[in-house]
């Protein structure tokens, strides 16, 4: 089994990122995380999923 992470700070780009690479790959199981962060300015959010492959 081989696995890939990712992390992006906007949901649109996680999930072209995922489709971009999963595409012709056999997956196994994807599992999805949502962080919220305050930096002392603004909220920052942070989508991260582990792709695991065969």
């Amino acid at each position: 089994m081989k696995v890939k992470i990712f992390d992006f700070e906007h949901e649109e780009d996680l999930e072209t990122a995922i489709n971009d690479f999963i595409r012709g790959k056999a997956v196994i199981d994807i599992k999805y995380q949502i962080s919220i962060m305050y930096d002392g300015r603004e909220q920052v959010y942070s989508y991260s999923a582990l792709v695991m492959l065969k």
